[in-house]
């Protein structure tokens, strides 16, 4: 009688784990983040201090991601929740702000682009490493408060 076993591989469990494709991966995600907010933000910040209060905020919090994205190149891992965050705002605009204005039939030009320009959000999506998010962030062992 013989028996067949199988060798079913564990899912990365540690930073180490994950496969240098993945890391490449979330690096062109990071990367999309640095051009993308550098072609479109950086130019704005000389007229930051002139802007409407709230458009200034968000002007500098975008550049500020970008920045942070930038190191995300060399440290993929690490920076894995600005990936995160830059995948939960945007989700969460389109889904509270552009998605009920389109059902309504108000979407306005201004509404249009930057729901265009969020919809890149599935680019981030795609590199995310769900697993290691799961094991890391959502069912983390030990003290959480410590």
């Amino acid at each position: 009688m013989s028996t067949i076993t199988t060798t079913v591989q564990a899912a990365p469990t540690t930073a180490a784990d994950l496969s240098l494709t993945r890391l490449h991966l979330m690096r062109a995600g990071y990367l999309l983040m640095v051009v993308g907010l550098a072609l479109k933000k950086w130019p704005l910040l000389p007229d930051a201090h002139t802007m409407p209060l709230y458009e200034g905020v968000t002007l500098c919090i975008l550049v500020a991601m970008s920045l942070l994205a930038f190191l995300g190149l060399r440290y993929p891992v690490k920076l894995l929740p600005l990936l995160l965050f830059e995948s939960a705002w945007k989700l969460l605009w389109l889904g509270l702000v552009a998605l009920p204005k389109a059902v309504d039939g108000n979407l306005d030009k201004a509404t249009s682009d930057i729901m265009f320009n969020c919809s890149f959000v599935v680019l981030i999506l795609a590199v995310i490493p769900y697993g290691y998010v799961w094991r890391t962030y959502v069912r983390a062992s030990g003290d959480p408060w410590r």
